[in-house]
């Protein structure tokens, strides 16, 4: 599913992985998580090529936000903190500030059905940076928002990413998304996936407006450029 893939992702960089469905961009998060095991080649999480720094240095966000029905958000956003022993008290405290600082601020008691699609996804990723691990995988956060929250989130994710100095690696499909949030964007063949190419970020998009971001000439010819390459695949 996986062939000749050759990725770095530095300390404070977002690389996204877009490509055909089926290609293995979701097996390839899953093996730098540790979910599957390694066939061949070799992964390292933080310098760390062990099997145990992969599940224990990065952190999984599926497409779903796997938030439990019972638990009221503040206590759903803490859930990696308890599993790791700290006291309800203590991980409330962190979890309300990390509630706050992503726009959640006053709804920390509200219950999953409470919220909107978009806050549940802030609630998932409010959980997915407390886990503390050096590395994030997100695996198509935003893909079954409408259009609108959508683009809402991807602005508010490229400021929140921009304060943690992690290694994020974002799954996606939607091309102008991988340019928008990500640093660089590997286009990956049909399967078995190997990187065809990578492109840079074509504008600084930190703090600007998105409707300004994508309107910018550089950000219209390099979407149109992974659009051929990965037309060019298919």
């Amino acid at each position: 599913m996986l062939a000749g893939i050759d990725l770095e992702v530095a300390p404070g960089d977002t690389v996204a992985l877009v490509g055909p469905s089926g290609c293995g961009k979701s097996t390839l998060l899953e093996l730098i998580g540790g979910l599957q095991p390694l066939q061949s080649g070799e992964i390292a999480v933080d310098g760390d090529p062990s099997a145990e720094a992969r599940t224990t240095r990065s952190t999984w966000m599926p497409q779903s936000d796997m938030l439990l029905p019972w638990k009221r958000a503040v206590d759903n956003a803490a859930v990696a903190l308890r599993l790791a022993g700290q006291d309800r008290h203590g991980s409330r405290l962190r979890a309300n500030e990390m509630l706050d600082r992503l726009g959640l601020a006053g709804f920390a008691d509200a219950l999953p059905r409470e919220l909107s699609g978009g806050m549940r996804q802030r609630v998932a990723f409010a959980r997915t940076l407390l886990a503390g691990t050096p590395a994030l995988l997100l695996d198509e956060p935003f893909t079954a928002l409408d259009a609108i929250t959508r683009a809402e989130l991807q602005s508010w994710l490229v400021g929140t990413l921009a304060a943690e100095a992690r290694s994020t690696v974002l799954v996606t499909h939607d091309v102008e998304e991988a340019l928008f949030v990500a640093d660089r964007v590997a286009l990956l063949t049909p399967r078995p996936a190997r990187i065809r190419t990578v492109i840079e970020s074509p504008v600084q998009v930190v703090g600007a407006a998105r409707a300004d971001a994508i309107s910018e000439p550089k950000f219209v010819a390099a979407r149109a450029e992974a659009l051929r390459v990965l037309g060019a695949a298919a």
